[in-house]
């Protein structure tokens, strides 16, 4: 009986892991290929250190080339144009594979226009090109300081980036010696503060206040955020805010090409999963991290998502990879882990401050949760990001 092809859309933390993690449990006896548009791996939580030079784009980087090649998986540098899931066949800028099983890990894109002018008059951090352009906005910020803007729009998930790139901005500016030129001003569409896309921690909204108060920032929550001008932000409720900087973070959608595997996706590109990260649809077919779907669990005034992004993505491309295997083996797939259940682990950087952030569950009901605030954190934060990179780099996935 010939190898199965396991075809993976994607190289980084979905992607990477979910072909690695394949490979290796079914101890090479399997055929791997991946397709990915980008031949860099990008340590996304780093790029809220970009703009202020304290990361440059090599150190958060590394070609996956090299890395899938050590571990016998084939690596193809092109875009997916179509999916054909009846044919179980994948179309790129550079031909066309087939494949036994497929593996969705595309990422994604942001959505600018859900807020008319923001693209054009506010930055965003949520891309290297993007955190790159932020850097050039604040080299000349220092030239000519003012108040600061900094938030994430209604239907925004990834709340995280904003708060870490908020303290980190408090933080630069007060060793530029312009604290008191410049005063900042967090704008969110959370019902509350800490809330962060998943519903928030015991003690969180205090202790953030706590954090905004110490660094003398203003905050609004629960706003929509009507348009950007140059220089001016209009809220939902009228208030009008002026800026000489502004970063605001947009909301995520999916991969354009999903919409090309009629049925399989929503109006967001993202992909209706199971618990096993199997598609509704098609048995064979998987997605993992921000290109699957994950259902909001409660309503709120203003839409907010839920972040998917970091651990969730590794915890999901193990699931998927362990029910690729035995399916290969000619079993069931039977590991399930939905979103909800896989436990919260993140810290928050504040410049040379954080918070450490730990749930059982990444959305309630939780048995336990707890914030740790503290400077440990932001080393911490460091010593991880270099872990991190190691280990995908040296392809040692089965690690934590």
């Amino acid at each position: 009986m010939s190898r199965k092809r396991v075809l993976v859309l994607g190289g980084n933390f979905g992607g990477l892991t979910a072909a690695l993690a394949v490979k290796q449990k079914l101890k090479g006896d399997v055929d791997v290929k991946v397709i990915a548009k980008d031949e860099k791996f990008l340590f996304n939580p780093s790029l809220i250190w970009v703009p202020f030079g304290a990361r440059n784009p090599k150190d958060i980087q590394f070609w996956v080339g090299p890395t899938f090649e050590k571990h016998d998986v084939d690596f193809v540098h092109a875009e997916a144009t179509n999916i054909d899931p009846e044919h179980k066949r994948v179309t790129t800028t550079r031909g066309t594979w087939e494949y036994d099983y497929l593996v969705i890990a595309t990422g994604y894109q942001n959505k600018y226009d859900v807020i008319p002018g923001l693209r054009e008059n506010a930055y965003n951090i949520t891309s290297l090109p993007d955190a790159i352009e932020a850097g050039r906005g604040w080299r000349k910020f220092l030239q000519n300081p003012g108040p600061v803007l900094i938030g994430a729009t209604q239907g925004a998930g990834c709340f995280g980036a904003a708060y870490e790139y908020l303290f980190n901005f408090a933080y630069q500016v007060k060793k530029a010696g312009l604290q008191d030129q410049v005063r900042l001003t967090y704008v969110t569409a959370e019902p509350f503060l800490g809330h962060f896309g998943i519903g928030g921690l015991p003690g969180g909204e205090k202790l953030l206040k706590f954090f905004l108060a110490m660094e003398n920032i203003d905050f609004v929550t629960g706003v929509a955020i009507d348009n950007v001008d140059d220089g001016r932000a209009t809220l939902h409720d009228g208030r009008v805010l002026d800026f000489s900087y502004a970063m605001i973070v947009p909301p995520f959608l999916g991969q354009d090409v999903v919409q090309t595997a009629d049925g399989i996706a929503d109006a967001k590109n993202y992909v209706h999963v199971k618990e096993t990260y199997q598609t509704l649809e098609y048995p064979e077919v998987y997605s993992v991290g921000i290109a699957a779907a994950v259902p909001v669990p409660w309503q709120s005034s203003i839409p907010i998502g839920i972040p998917k992004t970091g651990f969730p993505t590794e915890v999901q491309a193990h699931t998927a990879a362990d029910n690729i295997a035995l399916q290969i083996q000619g079993e069931e797939p039977t590991v399930h882990k939905s979103f909800g259940d896989i436990p919260a682990v993140c810290i928050m950087d504040a410049g040379n401050n954080g918070v450490a952030i730990l749930a059982d569950k990444m959305l309630p009901p939780r048995n336990r949760a707890v914030m740790i605030p503290g400077p440990q954190n932001h080393l911490g934060k460091l010593a991880f990001e270099k872990y991190f990179l190691w280990k995908a780099r040296n392809g040692y996935v089965s690690l934590l």
